[in-house]
């Protein structure tokens, strides 16, 4: 009888031992998070602008020792499509120009395609178009059209709010006279509002 309440014993004892096994203890770890990278939105160029301009120029006829310095300022709007990374749209300015003309002045009228690259909130861009010159003075007055190209850049400050600046040059024909030709450069900084 001892042997038989030996033996339940040790079965008793031997099966609760191996019924589980080792049991390592448990260890509560923090969930592993992966950090979060902001990304800027893209930056959208479309819709409809408009804003002031001003800069500092230089007008030359050719065949005449005419070279004059020049201050202009204007307006200027436009719309603009964004296609990704390209950015193109169209443009009216009018530029009011300060000239030494014997009591005179001119205005300066362009309207220009626009094509620019997608930089974020930097935009490079180069423009073609059409320019007319007006000018009254005791000489006489003229207009003229001619053809204007140049390159610019911008930078959205806001949302709604850009600043730039620009090089533009603008080429008259036959604008006193057959074979007398006027060439404009101008150097502008722009502000413009967004809609």
């Amino acid at each position: 009888m001892k042997l038989v309440a030996l033996s339940v014993a040790a079965s008793l004892a031997a099966s609760a031992a191996f019924a589980g096994g080792y049991v390592a203890p448990v260890v509560d770890t923090a969930p592993v998070v992966a950090p979060v990278v902001p990304v800027e939105a893209g930056t959208d160029w479309s819709g409809f602008y408009a804003g002031l301009q001003y800069g500092q120029g230089n007008a030359e006829l050719s065949d005449s020792d005419v070279d004059s310095d020049y201050d202009a300022y204007g307006l200027h709007a436009g719309y603009l499509f964004d296609f990704g990374k390209v950015i193109a749209g169209a443009e009216l300015d009018y530029n009011k120009v300060d000239v030494d003309l014997d009591d005179g002045d001119a205005d300066l009228w362009r309207l220009r395609g626009r094509v620019g690259y997608d930089m974020g909130r930097f935009q490079p861009y180069a423009t073609l178009g059409a320019a007319r010159v007006s000018t009254n003075a005791a000489a006489g007055d003229f207009s003229e059209t001619g053809i204007t190209y140049g390159l610019g850049a911008e930078y959205l400050v806001t949302e709604k709010f850009s600043v730039g600046a620009e090089y533009s040059r603008s080429d008259f024909s036959d604008v006193i006279a057959d074979g007398i030709d006027l060439d404009t450069d101008l150097v502008q900084v722009r502000a413009s509002y967004r809609f």
